[in-house]
């Protein structure tokens, strides 16, 4: 007997610190591209690696986040800048004195200049420095929730597929079972063993039958359609789940250690942490302002001058610099205060938003652990009453060929039985995708899981 692989709670984390460290899902991800055959929803979620594009912009937002790292770093390092001119001079001296001769003055200058720029005390770049490591910690938190997403949306796309699939199935059952019901009760209304009524009750329930197989039909097509959103492709068909399996609690079974876990390691806390961790480094960024800067300077120039008709004398001018250079600030007009109050305030909301996501990633935990205990005492419950409601229909089809029974106690048992077997599938498949979002809440959700999820497809 196959076994759904219950969630297993991860080792809660602290807070984020300097350097956050997180356990990315891209490693798990990769381990697909290796493996020489896959099930038919491991192979669902290659093509939605492939082609989400939600997933396909996370991609891209990572790679851009990262990129904070080095621009931060780049303000901590020297700057190197370069120039040079030559300038075309024509004027006119006249002086005073006799003896002195006039005229135009018309001479050619160059000159080259390279300066190097090394801060050596500089708060507000450095603080931009450690704004930028939690800046990527940030986008890697990100990236690791979208891939804890792309596996539960596609998870859900694909059961919601096979849960339209076996609704279609089962009306088209019940379709046939109606219309077998149906001759039978025209069979005997010719022999005079039935009235009327029975037909027309049979044929009631045969016209709303072919209605509702109509719209099973629509909502599979919708829900093939949502599914191709997300992998890129149509799909024809699809693995169903095995009807031989059995679910088992989520590990540990106790709502509070999986509602602590969610507080500390889901992704959603932790992109909200280091939020707050850049809106504390800003604070101080912008108090930085009211602060001196040093930097050591050097610079290499070169400026000479001849040609052209001109009593000047041409000549070469070399000179090194090298310096510290201090700039106080003294007043801007309030900008620094202003900045710091506005830095403070989102520190505030930062703060509030950490807060709200934890309460959020306790709500989603509780809501994903009792969608698991609930779903699984739910399909003890359908498995039972399908076979009460078996027992029942063949109890009432002996009923009606004895004449105990008339033709809607048989018609109403057979509702019975296909809405029971209909509600048992949907149960599955939901305790099943709540037991993925139960990992993902807590922040342990990885590709592996899916795996398990996928051993439970086969034929029956």
């Amino acid at each position: 007997m196959s076994t759904v692989v219950s969630p297993c709670l991860p080792t809660p984390s602290g807070r984020l610190r300097h350097g956050l460290r997180m356990r990315l899902l891209v490693a798990s991800l990769s381990l697909f591209g290796a493996q020489a055959h896959a099930a038919d929803l491991l192979q669902a979620f290659r093509d939605a690696m492939e082609n989400d594009a939600s997933f396909a912009a996370a991609r891209a937002a990572l790679k851009a986040g990262r990129e904070k790292l080095p621009q931060g770093y780049a303000g901590l390092l020297p700057t190197i800048t370069g120039s040079g001119n030559s300038n075309w001079n024509r004027g006119q001296l006249d002086y005073r004195a006799p003896s002195t001769s006039t005229g135009p003055r018309v001479f050619n200058a160059n000159g080259w200049s390279v300066t190097l720029t090394q801060p050596v005390y500089r708060p507000q770049n450095w603080a931009t420095y450690q704004q930028a490591e939690f800046q990527v910690a940030q986008a890697e938190a990100v990236f690791s929730q979208a891939a804890q997403d792309l596996i539960t949306r596609v998870a859900q796309a694909y059961f919601d597929v096979l849960a339209s699939q076996d609704s279609l199935a089962l009306v088209g059952a019940q379709k046939t079972a109606i219309a077998e019901q149906l001759e039978q009760a025209k069979r005997n209304f010719e022999v005079g063993t039935a009235t009327i009524t029975d037909t027309h009750e049979a044929q009631a329930r045969y016209d709303l039958s072919s209605a509702q197989e109509i719209a099973a039909q629509n909502d599979l097509e919708i829900k093939k359609r949502a599914l191709q959103l997300i992998i890129g492709k149509f799909p024809e068909t699809l693995t169903p789940l095995r009807a031989s399996l059995q679910l088992r609690p989520p590990q540990p079974a106790v709502m509070e250690q999986w509602v602590d876990s969610a507080q500390n390691s889901s992704f959603a806390v932790r992109i909200q942490d280091a939020a707050m961790a850049v809106a504390q480094r800003e604070i101080e960024r912008q108090r930085a302002g009211h602060l001196p800067t040093l930097d050591l300077v050097g610079t290499r120039s070169y400026l000479g001058t001849g040609g052209g008709t001109t009593s000047v004398s041409a000549y070469d001018y070399n000179n090194n610099l090298i310096a510290l250079q201090l700039s106080v600030p003294l007043y801007a007009g309030g900008v620094v205060n202003s900045r710091v109050r506005e830095a403070q305030a989102n520190l505030d909301k930062a703060r509030a938003d950490l807060e709200n996501s934890k309460r959020q990633a306790a709500l989603t935990a509780r809501q994903s652990f009792l969608g698991v205990t609930n779903g699984m005492a739910q399909v003890r419950a359908l498995e039972q009453a399908l076979l009460s409601s078996e027992t029942a229909l063949s109890s009432n089809r002996l009923g009606y060929e004895v004449g105990v029974r008339i033709n809607i106690d048989v018609l109403n048992s057979q509702q019975q039985v296909f809405s029971t077997k209909r509600d048992l599938s949907k149960a599955r498949y939901d305790t099943i995708v709540n037991g993925l979002k139960l990992k993902a809440a807590a922040g342990a959700l990885s590709a592996a899981d899916l795996e398990e999820v996928n051993a439970l497809l086969g034929s029956n």
